[in-house]
């Protein structure tokens, strides 16, 4: 069995004041105003979804993360109606305490079984720091 780790340094430091996730999104709303999602982009015949959350997202809320991260690889066999599955982990952290997120990808084999993501700036990220106003925590 295959794994990566990916360290999303585009968070880390980051405070979140708001932390979301249903079946297919997970979202991070940060106090500068840039948002961090992850989900996947249906292309036809693939399934990509949330499998499990361990943890408390309110955990990730109001301080700084101090992990961000992802580790992927194959699983076992899971579920014989699918040729090929990919299972994703997100490790995120805080001192408040830490939450685990397992994303599970089905499919043919063709078509992607990968969780995207999506960074974007605030409007209060573009300032430099000196000009930015005080955090929260």
């Amino acid at each position: 069995m295959s794994e990566s780790l990916m360290i999303f340094e585009k968070m880390i430091g980051k405070t979140a004041t708001k932390v979301t996730a249903d079946d297919g999104d997970m979202r991070f709303n940060f106090n500068d105003g840039s948002v961090a999602r992850f989900y996947h982009e249906q292309d036809c015949c693939e399934s990509v979804a949330i499998e499990d959350i361990s943890g408390d997202l309110r955990d990730l809320e109001d301080t700084p993360l101090l992990v961000a991260e992802e580790v992927s690889g194959t699983p076992p066999p899971y579920d014989p109606n699918y040729e090929s599955q990919t299972w994703t982990f997100y490790k995120f952290a805080t001192v408040k305490g830490s939450v685990s997120v397992r994303w599970l990808g089905s499919s043919n084999g063709y078509y992607s079984e990968s969780v995207d993501f999506k960074f974007t700036k605030g409007p209060l990220s573009l300032l430099p720091p000196t000009l930015r106003p005080p955090s929260k925590s």
